[in-house]
């Protein structure tokens, strides 16, 4: 830990570090920033490691990309960094054109920007709204934020398309 608190990128809770809850209920406690509420289901799919571990029923995602912290337990008692997870998560590398935005349908970056450059467009949100209709989607357990990517997509696809217009 360094000396406000925080756990170094390189450590996790369950491997030594305890943060010290310093903020308002459900806030990371690593970047105080209040993360989303997920289903501990997810948490349990994504961790690499032995899940006897798990010390909390309730758990939050921080999609803060500057923050180590992936998953915390409510309480701040527990944190989960990237090297405890199955998956690099988007939030936390959005410039990794190789990482994947949709998880399910294995989207990204560079897949969707490469469609948009030959074609001037992207199939990709209506493949992944036709996957969620035909029930192969799984964000739920395979997106680390626990659910869907859609709004990810599209966010990328808006933001690609414009810097592509303008350059």
């Amino acid at each position: 830990m360094d000396a406000c608190g925080c756990l170094s990128p390189e450590k996790s809770v369950h491997s030594g570090g305890k943060p010290k809850v310093t903020s308002v209920s459900g806030a990371c406690p690593t970047s105080g920033a209040l993360g989303k509420r997920v289903d501990t289901q997810i948490v349990k799919a994504m961790l690499s490691v032995p899940l006897n571990i798990l010390m909390a029923e309730s758990y939050r995602f921080c999609a803060a990309p500057d923050c180590p912290t992936v998953y915390y337990s409510e309480d701040g008692q527990q944190v989960f960094i990237e090297a405890d997870l199955r998956e690099r998560v988007y939030q936390k590398h959005a410039e990794d054109e190789d990482i994947s935005i949709c998880y399910c349908f294995q989207h990204t970056a560079r897949s969707i920007g490469n469609e948009i450059a030959e074609s001037g467009n992207s199939t990709a949100i209506a493949e992944i709204t036709a996957g969620i209709k035909a029930g192969q989607c799984a964000c739920d357990i395979r997106n680390p934020q626990g659910d869907c990517c859609l709004g990810n997509v599209r966010a990328f696809i808006k933001n690609y398309s414009t810097n592509l217009l303008e350059t």
